[in-house]
């Protein structure tokens, strides 16, 4: 489990913080490569700008993805990673604070695998994060494509 790479895209570093010390006291040691804003995560996901030297075939198995983004919003994101032959079978999941009917009916038409609000607290935030890390890191089988 430990070599699956998890692309952390969010904005809120107390956000960051919650979701590190999550995955962490769920024991998924899994790495995570944070991106603070919808551009970054674009260039790490196509291996350019800062990320220009980084292996383009090594894609993250899974994306939590964050809505309200600078720069390119989670939605503008999504939309660009269904739309490459690169990254359109890798799972994301909108992970925001944002509870618009609008953002989940958008997320799931654009190609979302799920779509959680975020909790409030760590003590709700934790058994999420254990299951996700179990689902998408343990028990879902990714096309063969992206193995």
């Amino acid at each position: 489990m430990e070599n699956k790479i998890i692309l952390l895209v969010e904005d809120n570093p107390d956000d960051v913080d919650l979701t590190l010390r999550a995955f962490e006291k769920n024991n998924i040691s899994n790495k995570v490569i944070v991106t603070g804003d919808g551009a970054e995560a674009l260039d790490y996901l196509y291996a350019k700008g800062k990320y220009a030297q980084r292996n383009v075939k090594d894609l993250p198995v899974l994306v939590l993805l964050d809505l309200k983004l600078p720069k390119i919003d989670g939605l503008e994101v999504l939309k660009k990673i269904r739309q490459s032959e690169l990254t359109k079978f890798i799972p994301v999941v909108i992970l925001t604070s944002s509870s618009q009917e609008e953002d989940v009916v958008n997320g799931y038409k654009l190609g979302a695998n799920s779509y959680i609000r975020k909790p409030v607290n760590f003590n709700d935030f934790q058994p999420v994060i254990k299951l996700l890390g179990l689902y998408w890191l343990i028990w879902n089988e990714p096309p063969p494509a992206s193995k």
